[in-house]
C-alpha cells in the first residue's frame, strides 16, 4: 500500500513540471500579446520623432521624399503581409459561421439586425459631421477662388465610373480567384454565403468533412495572424515616419484647427456609439472597449481598417460574441458600416464648400447625405476610398474638386481617425448584433418546453 502511495506521489511530481510549462507557456503568450499594443504605441512615438528628424535634415523636398520611400517600403511590406490573410480569414470564418448557423432564417434575421444598424450608425455619422461643420466653421475666412486647379484636383484622385451602377455589379464576382486576388471583400462575402449555405445543406445530409476542414483553416489563419502581428510596431513605426518625414510637423500645425475640429468630431461620434453601445450591452461595453484597445491602435497607425480586421475578430471572441455571428456581421461591417469614414466625408464636402464660399442651404446639405449614404456604400476595396467617395459626390452638387487639394495633405492624419472609428464601429455593432442572436436563442429554447408539458398533462385530465 505505502509503495503504491509513493508510485503515485512519484508520479504526480513527474506530471507536476510538465503542467507548470503549460501553465508558463500560456502567460508567456498573454503577456507578449499584453506587451503589443505598448510596443505599437512606441513605435508611433519613435516614428514621430524619426520623421521629423529626417525632415529636419533633409537637403530639400525631394531628399525627403526620397528617405519616406524606404519607410514606405516597409510599410508595404507589412500591410501585404496582412492582405495576405484577410481573404482566406474572410473565407473560413464566414463560411464556418453560416454553416454552424444551420438555417437560412438566421441568417437573415441576422443579416436584418446588422443592416438596420449599420444604416442607423451611418446617418448619425453624417449628421455628426454635418452639424460640427456648420457649428465650427472650420473653412470660414479663406475665400478661395475657383482656377485651374480643378483639372489637377481631378488628376489627383481619379473617380473612374463611381456610381451605384457600378457599385451593385461589382459586387457579384466574375472569379472567386480574382475577389480573393484582388481582396475584394464584398465580392468574397457574396460567394461565402452561397458557399456557407451549400455546406450548411451538406451537413444536415451528414457530411461534415468540409466543415471541419474549414474550422481548422480558420485556425491555422489566426496562428498565421498572430505570426504577422509580431511586425506590428516595425510597420507603425514605418507608416508614421514616412508620413512626418514628407510633411513634417509643420503641416499638422497649418491645418491645427481642421484637424482639432475633426478630432473632436470623432470624440463625439465614439460617445454616441459607445452610448448605443451601453443600451444594447450594459457596463460590459466598456469591456469591449479594452478588447479592442490593441485593433485600434492598429487600425490608426496604419490607416487600414485591414490590419484590425483579425485582432477585431480575437477581441469579440473574447468579449463572448459566438464566432458564426462575428465572423458574418463583421465582414459585411467593413463594406456598410464606416461610421469614421461616412462623418469625414460630410465634413470634407461641407468644408470646401465654406473654404470657396459657397452657400448651401439645409435641403442641400441634406441631399448630399443622402448621395454620400448610397455612394459610400462597399467602398472598402477602393484605394483611399473616403477621398474618392468625396471627389465622386463634389461634381453632382456643382462643387470645385480643386478643394480636395485642401484636404490631400493631410489626409493620412484624418484617415488614421476615421480607420480607427470604423474599428469601433463595427465592434460595438458586432458586439449588439451578437448579444441580441444569444438573448433570441435563449428565447427559442424556453418557448418548446411549455406545450411538451400541456400535453403529458391531458390524459391525467382525461382520466
Amino acid at each position: 500500500m505505502y509503495l503504491d502511495a509513493a508510485l503515485q506521489s512519484g508520479r504526480a511530481n513527474e506530471s507536476f513540471p510538465a503542467k507548470q510549462k503549460t501553465d508558463n507557456r500560456l502567460e508567456g503568450n498573454t503577456m507578449n500579446k499584453n506587451r503589443l499594443p505598448r510596443h505599437i504605441a512606441i513605435g508611433i512615438a519613435a516614428g514621430v520623432l524619426v520623421g521629423w528628424l529626417c525632415h529636419h535634415f533633409a537637403a530639400d523636398a525631394k531628399a525627403a521624399k526620397d528617405i519616406a520611400a524606404y519607410f514606405s517600403m516597409v510599410t508595404d511590406i507589412f500591410l501585404r503581409m496582412i492582405k495576405m490573410i484577410i481573404a482566406p480569414l474572410v473565407f473560413a470564418t464566414l463560411v464556418g459561421g453560416i454553416a454552424s448557423l444551420g438555417s437560412s432564417r438566421s441568417v437573415g434575421r441576422i443579416g436584418s439586425r446588422a443592416m438596420a444598424w449599420f444604416i442607423s450608425a451611418s446617418l448619425i455619422s453624417l449628421l455628426i459631421g454635418m452639424l460640427l461643420v456648420n457649428l465650427f466653421q472650420p473653412g470660414a475666412g479663406m475665400n478661395l477662388h475657383l482656377d485651374h486647379q480643378g483639372a489637377v484636383a481631378a488628376q489627383v484622385v481619379n473617380t473612374g465610373d463611381f456610381s451605384l451602377k457600378v457599385f451593385v455589379s461589382h459586387v457579384f464576382p466574375r472569379s472567386i480567384a480574382e475577389a480573393m486576388a484582388n481582396n475584394e471583400i464584398l465580392q468574397i462575402v457574396v460567394f461565402s454565403l452561397f458557399f456557407g449555405f451549400a455546406l450548411a445543406g451538406l451537413k444536415q445530409a451528414g457530411f461534415t468533412r468540409i466543415t471541419s476542414l474549414v474550422d481548422e483553416l480558420a485556425k491555422v489563419m489566426f496562428k498565421i495572424t498572430d505570426y504577422v502581428m509580431a511586425f506590428a510596431p516595425i510597420g507603425v513605426f514605418a507608416a508614421i515616419a514616412s508620413a512626418i518625414t514628407t510633411e513634417g510637423l509643420g503641416l499638422l500645425l497649418d491645418y491645427g484647427k481642421l484637424i482639432t475640429e475633426f478630432y473632436l468630431g470623432i470624440a463625439i461620434l465614439w460617445a454616441v456609439l459607445f452610448g448605443a453601445g451601453y443600451l444594447f450591452l450594459g457596463r460590459s461595453v466598456f469591456t469591449l472597449g479594452k478588447l479592442i484597445k490593441e485593433p485600434i491602435l492598429l487600425a490608426f497607425s496604419t490607416a487600414s481598417s485591414e490590419s484590425a480586421y483579425p485582432k477585431t475578430m480575437e477581441a469579440l471572441e473574447k468579449f463572448g460574441a459566438p464566432k458564426r455571428v462575428s465572423s458574418f456581421v463583421l465582414p459585411l461591417g467593413y463594406s456598410f458600416n464606416l461610421d469614421g469614414s461616412m462623418m469625414y466625408q460630410s465634413f470634407a464636402i461641407l468644408f470646401i464648400a465654406q473654404a470657396y464660399n459657397i452657400e448651401l442651404s439645409f435641403t442641400q446639405q441634406l441631399l448630399i447625405l443622402l448621395t454620400l449614404m448610397v455612394t459610400s456604400k462597399g467602398m472598402a476595396g477602393v484605394a483611399r476610398a473616403s477621398v474618392v467617395v468625396v471627389a465622386a459626390t463634389l461634381p453632382m452638387f456643382n462643387l470645385p474638386e480643386a478643394g480636395l487639394l485642401l484636404i490631400i495633405g493631410i489626409d493620412q492624419f484624418l484617415d488614421m481617425a476615421r480607420t480607427a472609428t470604423n474599428v469601433v464601429g463595427n465592434s460595438i455593432a458586432t458586439a449588439v448584433v451578437a448579444r441580441a442572436e444569444q438573448a433570441h436563442e435563449a428565447e427559442e429554447e424556453t418557448l418548446p418546453t411549455a406545450p411538451s408539458v400541456a400535453l403529458a398533462r391531458t390524459p391525467a385530465t382525461a382520466a
